[in-house]
């Protein structure tokens, strides 16, 4: 058989075992599937849930012999450091001259159910608020950032010296939350109207892990952000990360996202496809 003849044998066999991939994707464990795109990316998405459980420590052995034999680990951000990226950001107004008399109640009452105190984020941005509270309702349902997926699998890519590269990077996510309109008053009145629909959704992305993925990528969650802030924090990115992936080179790669990013409207893999 000539080299030219087995090329275009392979090429057959490429594009048949592509489009079985298609019609019968592989069934994973964990929150994963598999997308091959044309410049010859073959990715394996996961969705990622950035605290955990320890029952989510260690990582399943299938995801772990995925990540050794990928070229590299793509997240949305290092978040291995151990620098803040949130210094210097504080207002020059209390809270009080920030937010109108209902709202600040609202605050209040959720920062006492969580033990948050007032005198602490008094002069935190909007938007930081609302993510010292998220993370305050997240440990309050026992989950940990030792035990967030991403995390343990930046761990993992360290320990074997693999490449990571970030799908926008910590400075980046920084950068969006503070071009929130109104110091981020949206995200916070998101947060404190779905405080307790997103206690749930915590509690089912946990269950993708310790039980069972869903079935469907376009099975139907609970809202937790308003349709102008799902625009910006999810749409917006997807469509981002999607370019990103496709200006990779060819070759293995694994690459965790948060799980809301797989599952949806406009989900990421939709829009690789």
């Amino acid at each position: 058989m000539t080299l030219s003849g087995h090329g275009a044998r392979m090429s057959l066999f490429n594009r048949i075992k592509a489009s079985f991939r298609a019609l019968f994707p592989r069934r994973y464990a964990w929150p994963g599937l598999d997308i091959s795109l044309p410049g010859g990316q073959h990715l394996h998405l996961v969705g990622s849930i950035h605290m955990g459980t320890q029952g989510m420590s260690p990582l399943p052995s299938g995801l772990i012999k995925r990540l050794k034999r990928a070229d590299a680990l793509v997240v949305e951000a290092d978040i291995s450091g151990h620098e803040s990226p949130f210094a210097g950001l504080e207002s020059d107004l209390p809270l009080a001259e920030r937010l109108n008399d209902d709202q600040l109640a609202e605050l209040r009452r959720v920062a006492t159910e969580t033990g948050v105190s007032l005198s602490m984020i008094d002069t935190l941005p909007l938007w930081q608020i609302a993510m010292v509270l998220q993370a305050t309702q997240a440990q309050r349902l026992g989950l940990r950032g030792d035990y967030g997926i991403d995390y343990q699998l930046l761990n993992v890519a360290r320990a074997r010296r693999m490449p990571i590269i970030e799908l926008e990077g910590t400075d980046s996510q920084i950068a969006l939350l503070r071009q929130l309109p109104d110091d981020g008053l949206m995200l916070l009145d998101d947060t404190l109207t779905h405080w307790h629909t997103n206690a749930r959704l915590l509690q089912t992305m946990i269950g993708w892990w310790l039980d069972a993925p869903p079935a469907d990528g376009k099975l139907a969650l609970p809202s937790t952000f308003s349709e102008s802030l799902y625009d910006v924090l999810m749409n917006a990115r997807n469509k981002a990360w999607r370019e990103t992936l496709h200006a990779l080179p060819a070759g293995e790669y694994v690459v965790a996202v948060g799980a809301l990013h797989l599952y949806g409207e406009g989900n990421l893999p939709s829009l690789l496809k």
